[in-house]
């Protein structure tokens, strides 16, 4: 049989047949055997063949074989940086969901975020969420990194759960699409879910006042079919982005703007470092270039991956 993964557990997978049945699947040890370095060789969104055994009158499937991936979104592991870990495949775009407090979501995770988006193929849109909540100085943020990132091309909305602002608009969006929800814990994404399809009631929680971070609400990541043409990837709370598999060379084209003043440096390896005639460091000292993307830029080069959560702004 065919299906979809639609929820792993890491042992067990929920996957649906083309007949909208679901069955509990596992995967052949030999999966495991083939050097993929991840930790979940099977993710959610993946097609795969699957066949069925019954024992003790219990029928559960197991998973021979996946479909080629059309994409993915990847990162790697926290705590076993040699892994990675595919947070889902086969989706038509990914909502990233920001908030500039409460909990904050920083530019370097952004950045990471949407270069392996344009790595992976990946159509982002940048969802500032909460926008109720702000004091004006906060929206006066908000305005000013949506700014930054429509003039490099990204799509950016402002939305309220609470307020209902722009939920039909991301629906509609959303009609006929595999979408992806992702961000930090307590960014809102659950509670956005839940006006969008409020049958789904999925669980929310409050933000620690402690750390002002997310209490972990998802923890796996889940498939959802939506009543209005729609399917759904929630995924968990992500607190680090660390950009996989990229070459120092390539880096720069994942950054449209960098990308599209490539040919213009005198070199054509430019690493936009030290080099002379660099037209992306031009373009930054008439401020044609957002500083916290180029620093975003320097920290992916030189592999900084503990500092992605450090706010920029504090070091000017």
């Amino acid at each position: 049989m065919t299906g979809r993964v639609y929820k792993s557990t890491g042992s067990w997978y929920t996957v649906k047949n083309t007949e909208e049945e679901f069955y509990q699947c596992r995967i052949k040890g030999k999966f495991r055997m083939k050097g993929i370095k991840s930790t979940n060789p099977v993710s959610v969104g993946d097609i795969v063949e699957f066949e069925l055994e019954t024992l003790n009158d219990e029928t559960t499937g197991v998973i021979t074989s996946i479909h080629n991936r059309e994409n993915y979104i990847i990162r790697k592991s926290v705590n076993l940086s040699k892994q990675v870990h595919i947070i889902a495949a086969n989706i038509d775009q990914v909502f990233l969901l920001i908030t500039v407090s409460n909990p904050p979501t920083f530019t370097s995770f952004i950045d990471r975020f949407l270069v392996t988006a344009e790595a992976y193929s990946i159509k982002p849109i940048l969802v500032f969420n909460k926008v109720d909540a702000y004091t004006e100085e906060e929206l006066d943020e908000v305005r000013y990194l949506a700014h930054i990132y429509r003039q490099i091309g990204y799509q950016c909305i402002g939305v309220s759960a609470i307020t209902g602002k722009n939920v039909d608009k991301i629906k509609e969006m959303m009609m006929g699409k595999v979408s992806l929800f992702a961000g930090h814990s307590g960014v809102g994404k659950s509670t956005l879910i839940n006006i969008i399809e409020p049958g789904l009631e999925l669980k929310t929680q409050e933000i620690s006042a402690q750390h002002l971070q997310g209490q972990h609400t998802t923890t796996f990541a889940e498939m959802f079919d939506l009543s209005f043409g729609a399917q759904i990837i929630d995924t968990p709370g992500i607190k680090g982005f660390g950009v996989v598999d990229m070459e120092k060379e390539e880096v720069g084209d994942y950054f449209p703007e960098f990308f599209a003043l490539k040919s213009e440096c005198k070199f054509n390896n430019c690493l936009h470092l030290e080099e002379p005639k660099c037209a992306v460091k031009e373009a930054l000292e008439k401020d044609e270039i957002a500083f916290s993307r180029y620093r975003s830029y320097l920290q992916i080069l030189e592999g900084e991956e503990e500092n992605y959560r450090t706010d920029i702004w504090d070091n000017e």
